[in-house]
């Protein structure tokens, strides 16, 4: 499942321009929603890390595809945001 997440990541990635700047979750609603699952899932990945850390019945392919779930959650934001033209770039003291 690991590399399933991974060659979507991939695939999606490829429509995308690269960054030049971190960007902000928003956008349209279903980017907004999919940062608000990858916050959701990164969350769990500290917690996951923390149980394996602690427990080492924990398999390290769970700790793997918690991150890559993330990583194709916020990729999928990105392409719900007309494929990045529309992400909310950070530019810094914009805001001051």
């Amino acid at each position: 499942q690991t590399d399933r997440l991974e060659r979507e990541v991939e695939q999606l990635n490829e429509k995308l321009t690269p960054l030049t700047s971190f960007i902000l979750p928003g956008g349209t609603p279903a980017a907004a929603h999919l940062h608000m699952a990858r916050a959701i899932a990164r969350r769990a990945e500290r917690a996951i890390v923390a149980l394996s850390e602690a427990d080492d019945t924990v398999s390290l392919e769970t700790v793997k595809y918690a991150n890559r779930l993330s990583d194709l959650l916020f990729v999928a934001a990105r392409y719900a945001n007309d494929e990045g033209r529309a992400d909310l770039l950070w530019k810094p003291g914009a805001n001051r």
